[in-house]
């Protein structure tokens, strides 16, 4: 459990307290102590609060306090506050914060980031106050930052970093420990070191444990492994992310399109990506865009309304059905009762058959195997499910109503509802993926539709063409 070591306050002493509780919840009693530290405006109680946090720990801190609270924290840390918690936030508790600082301590603030973290503050500002923040940089690090601005949103230039050790091939092992000895520039944390031409093409890699267990008279280009994985700056975050799974890295080099060493890309970067990317999925499959818990109740209400307006269509259209068959209702009340159940079975299993669809689409598992075995296996659950629970409703509806009829005509259009389900499930995302859409964000609704419409058809025809009424 993480804990905060005894702090000296003045001439009192904080105590230690937990951060986390058992569950990995921020503590309460923690939580508590901030907060009177911020009232109290006493900088050193808070800074011997929160001063050794991880920036994942200090953003959750952060996410806790309101709006003003935020901006007292900062101020009493000053200097001390660490501006990589702003990437561990909501973009909207981000934003608040900005909103409160000048561009000129932002610009100082940004100094002190790795570009990657940098890039994350600063790509969703209005480009006014990005433009002013950039211009207050000194000049090498203003322009390696425009350039990852020129980069697409979501690519491996946005998310590289350009804070990397590269050495040309004729070093000796001694010539390149020294210069990780000496040089106070180089990052703190690496695992490999890149190795370049004079015009900074990529070459080739070397581990760190085989650096350190070469003698030092061993030319690099004798240790160096080739280059077996690296990515073009303009790749998608998500294809990146894939890499990385499929190979077990922990870092890759992004190459720009003359094949130089632009920047590098850490696997503490990509387990972001990974989280953002299935964030993104699980949002999209409910309709809800990108929304995110801190938004305002306005945004809520903004980003959900156009996919429930989506919907309210799509019921019209199902209750357009139903009115087609408003007589045979009226005739047979039982109908009605049972109706529902046809449509919630076919709504669910075609739920069930499209998030493994859309999950293997985004994820490139559908490519390994072939489409039309995915079909048929699709195809071939619905049918088994919909005989499954054919037989249960048939019991069902032969007992509550007393007419055996009626259960044989909802058992059969269960099965053709589950199918057509199935069938819907992989076909629609597949579809979608063709024409360039994403599955994720409109595959819901059209199952839906499928769903209810086949349902409510096959049922109420099947009765009104049995029983002769309608």
């Amino acid at each position: 459990m993480d804990t905060q070591a005894l702090e000296r306050d003045g001439e009192q002493e904080v105590p230690a307290l937990a951060v986390r509780d058992e569950e990995g919840s921020l503590n309460s009693d923690y939580l508590a102590a901030v907060a009177e530290a911020i009232e109290a405006r006493e900088a050193a109680r808070l800074l011997a609060l929160v001063g050794e946090l991880h920036e994942s720990d200090l953003g959750d801190v952060l996410q806790t306090l309101d709006r003003d609270e935020r901006e007292a924290f900062i101020q009493l840390l000053g200097s001390e506050f660490d501006w990589t918690a702003l990437t561990e936030v909501d973009e909207a508790v981000r934003d608040e914060i900005l909103e409160t600082i000048p561009n000129e301590a932002i610009a100082e603030a940004v100094r002190e980031l790795d570009s990657d973290d940098a890039i994350g503050i600063l790509e969703d500002m209005a480009e006014e106050d990005r433009e002013e923040i950039l211009a207050a940089l000194p000049l090498a690090e203003r322009i390696a930052l425009e350039r990852s601005f020129d980069y697409p949103e979501e690519s491996a230039g946005r998310r590289m970093t350009t804070h990397f050790i590269a050495v040309p091939p004729f070093w000796t092992v001694g010539q390149t420990i020294d210069f990780l000895r000496e040089d106070e520039r180089l990052p703190d944390d690496f695992t490999e070191i890149f190795v370049v031409d004079p015009r900074f093409r990529f070459l080739g890699t070397v581990p760190l444990d085989r650096l350190l267990r070469t003698k030092r008279p061993v030319k690099i280009e004798e240790i160096m492994g080739e280059v077996t994985h690296s990515v073009s700056a303009t790749d998608d975050q998500e294809e990146v992310a894939r890499l990385f799974e499929r190979y077990n890295l922990l870092s890759v080099g992004v190459v720009d399109e003359n094949d130089r060493l632009v920047g590098v890309i850490t696997v503490d970067d990509i387990v972001d990506v990974i989280e953002e990317e299935a964030d993104e999925d699980i949002k999209r499959l409910a309709g809800v865009g990108d929304e995110e818990i801190s938004d305002s109740f306005v945004s809520a209400v903004r980003s959900r309304f156009v996919w429930l307006l989506i919907n309210l269509g799509t019921a019209v259209l199902a209750s357009v059905v139903i009115g087609l068959f408003d007589a045979t209702i009226s005739e047979m009340v039982a109908l009605a009762v049972l109706m529902p159940i046809v449509a919630s079975m076919g709504g669910n299993a075609g739920t069930q058959t499209m998030t493994v669809a859309v999950r293997a689409l985004a994820t490139r598992e559908i490519e390994t195997i072939n489409p039309l075995r995915f079909i048929s296996r699709e195809t071939l659950v619905g049918l088994a499910n919909g005989i499954l629970f054919a037989v249960i409703i048939g019991v069902v509806a032969t007992f509550w109503f007393s007419n055996v009829q009626l259960g044989g005509i909802i058992a059969t259009a269960m099965v053709i509802n589950m199918v057509a389900a199935g069938l819907a499930g992989i076909l629609i995302p597949l579809a979608l993926d063709k024409m360039g859409a994403d599955p994720a964000i409109a595959s819901s609704v059209f199952v839906t539709t499928v769903t209810d419409v086949v349902g409510f058809f096959a049922f109420l025809g099947l009765a009104a063409w049995w029983f002769g009424i309608g």
